[in-house]
């Protein structure tokens, strides 16, 4: 999509980090833009601190909910007649080790960073195809390319979220690819998203390993505190909309982990047992 002034972009996930910065950029780029969050006092808050003129909704949603989805789609038509730019971006983390994860962290992380995703393509890509025009942007993460070990929920999901991306991009493509797909996969940003369990139903838990408990949240913080900021990450967003770019990889120099992953499967070798990379 070369032009964006007056279009229409959906962020969800956007009352925080990524798809907050998202939201404001595609703002500054004179679109309109309605945010889905599931907090909503937050997302009342940074509603109303856009700048005026811009033209921003926010729309309380459940990405884990199909219905909740659809709502959202409703709600754009509703509010602005059209949707242009879709970012399927609600992310939420959990870790530690596979065998003792508990089934209601796996429902729960599956639930809005699989499923969430699942809603937003299944709701808004028909209208997409049907306008003629549009952008799907789904956010994945760099261990949707990699398998560091104590992310076992986290990368299946980001795993699921890139193939499930690349799959929309090769069948839209076969429809005539009038509408364009990016697959978002950021390495470490500055984000909350390792407090994540504040929006868990039913609220925080009790770690089921030591793996889960302070010392690992301790050492994400840190990293996330020295990652990229959001703003450079929605100004790549931007970017590969503008020019129709399937993968946006904001850590160029965690590129040779991806290359080396590939290199061994090819190889038929087995995975090493390493973590990503620190800032």
């Amino acid at each position: 999509m070369d032009e964006l002034s007056g279009k229409v972009a959906v962020v969800t996930g956007g009352a925080s980090g990524i798809g907050l910065a998202m939201g404001r950029a595609f703002a500054a780029q004179g679109m309109k833009v309605v945010l889905g969050d599931i907090e909503e006092a937050a997302l009342d808050a940074v509603v109303s601190e856009f700048p005026a003129g811009a033209e921003v909704t926010g729309v309380v949603v459940d990405v884990s909910k199909a219905a909740d989805v659809d709502k959202l789609r409703d709600a754009t038509l509703d509010a602005y007649g059209a949707a242009h730019v879709v970012c399927n971006n609600a992310g939420v983390s959990a870790g530690g080790r596979v065998w003792e994860t508990t089934l209601e962290s796996w429902e729960w992380v599956l639930g809005v960073n699989l499923m969430g995703v699942v809603h937003g393509v299944r709701s808004f890509t028909q209208l997409l195809i049907e306008q003629g025009e549009g952008h799907i942007v789904n956010t994945a993460s760099m261990a949707g390319l990699t398998s560091p070990p104590y992310m076992s929920i986290y990368n299946v999901t980001k795993h699921g979220v890139v193939t499930l991306s690349e799959t929309l991009y090769g069948e839209l493509a076969m429809e005539g690819g009038q509408v364009g797909v990016s697959v978002l996969c950021p390495g470490w940003v500055n984000t909350r998203i390792h407090e994540a369990d504040r929006n868990r139903p039913g609220g925080p838990v009790e770690p089921a390993s030591s793996l889960e408990g302070p010392d690992l949240r301790e050492m994400i913080t840190a990293m996330l505190a020295g990652g990229l900021d959001p703003a450079d990450v929605a100004d790549r967003v931007v970017d590969a909309v503008r020019n129709k770019r399937f993968y946006i990889l904001t850590h160029p120099e965690w590129k040779s982990m991806v290359a080396a992953r590939m290199q061994r499967i090819v190889d038929e070798e087995n995975p090493p047992g390493a973590m990503l990379p620190a800032q």
